[in-house]
């Protein structure tokens, strides 16, 4: 009756220990919806890795995971003097590593809490967050007055573009270089926090800065590296035979031909039929587009439930926790209870059950 992630447990973990051993310094990204995993088995697998920090997206899903994971953990939205960052259980202030990517948000952090641990965010080609070069030297000189802060290092969040990273990286840390952090003795941790390398940038990375600790923040790569120890499942809720000009649905729309109609678990409060913008720009993605607007024009609309290796069509948009398909004359219909698959966007679906063998 439900929608359902099944995990291969040994494929699963072995590739955890894999990424694990062949990244030193692992910091694992447990946020949003814990990848479809939820943020707290996450929080338990990066446990039973052995990692020291664990990074969330935001302060508010701290409570998910601070019972389940015991090390410090990184927040990787920016400090801001408002909001969910004030709001943090004091019990969590020694664990919690803050991201700073402003002067005057360094500044009021360390008046609330002048032993604070944070890294100072570096502007990436990304131009979503981050301290310019100019702005890198404010802030040491803002901590040469501070003498209890903690300065974790410096997080570099990069583009996911194809082609290296390394020439931006090295003037990156050119400037981080430059800052003077290191006439902060003992309060400042020589480390890069790093997102979106490939594993040979992370090598030639530490082999150019052997001063610094890398640490790749992994998190796509992590949990869904092997796709293959992942299945979603649907189950076949219901069928129903249908001829052509059959009402059916809320908005009893019409069988184009005779066919049957099959009512199955997921729908939109799963995240079924819920499409982000992809940012696609080739010509192919582009007529694939094209294609189902022409799809969605008439009535016909491709869906992510598969029978014998097609996708089907929806019959109509999904329902809140169903999803309503319609299966052609000829093709094969399965029985009530049946388990369906699904091609699914992990970070954007909510399951009912994770059942990990």
């Amino acid at each position: 009756m439900s929608l359902t992630l099944t995990v291969d447990g040994d494929r699963w973990r072995s590739h955890l220990r894999r990424v694990a051993g062949t990244h030193p310094g692992l910091v694992p990204v447990a946020k949003g919806n814990g990848y479809g995993f939820t943020l707290g088995r996450l929080a338990r697998k990066a446990e039973w890795l052995g990692v020291d920090t664990l990074a969330v997206g935001t302060y508010d899903e701290l409570g998910h995971v601070a019972q389940r994971f015991g090390g410090s953990l990184l927040v990787l939205t920016p400090y801001r003097p408002f909001g969910a960052a004030l709001e943090v259980d004091p019990a969590l202030n020694d664990r919690i590593v803050h991201t700073v990517s402003r002067v005057s948000d360094l500044e009021h952090l360390l008046a609330r809490q002048p032993d604070a641990r944070f890294v100072l965010e570096r502007m990436t080609s990304m131009q979503r967050h981050g301290l310019s070069a100019r702005e890198l030297w404010a802030a040491a000189r803002v901590l040469a007055d501070h003498p209890r802060a903690r300065v974790e290092g410096v997080a570099l969040h990069l583009p996911l573009a194809q082609g290296s990273h390394l020439s931006e990286v090295s003037r990156l840390m050119n400037d981080v270089v430059a800052a003077g952090l290191d006439t902060l003795g003992d309060r400042w941790s020589p480390t890069i926090w790093v997102s979106h390398l490939t594993d040979a940038e992370l090598a030639a990375l530490q082999t150019s800065y052997a001063d610094f600790s890398i640490r790749p923040r992994i998190g796509t790569n992590l949990w869904l590296g092997d796709r293959a120890s992942l299945r979603v499942t649907s189950t076949v809720l219901d069928v129903h035979p249908l001829e052509r000009g059959d009402a059916f649905g809320y908005r009893a729309r019409t069988a184009p031909k005779t066919g049957h109609l099959l009512v199955v678990s997921g729908g939109t409060a799963h995240g079924i039929g819920l499409e982000a913008p992809t940012g696609e720009s080739s010509i192919k993605a582009r007529a694939a587009t094209l294609a189902r607007g022409g799809l969605d024009a008439v009535g016909f609309v491709r869906s992510p439930f598969s029978i014998d290796g097609k996708q089907r069509l929806f019959a109509e948009p999904p329902h809140m926790q169903a999803s309503m398909l319609f299966l052609p004359l000829g093709a094969h219909v399965p029985e009530i209870g049946d388990q369906i698959d699904v091609r699914v966007r992990y970070t954007a679906t909510a399951f009912d059950r994770v059942v990990v063998t």
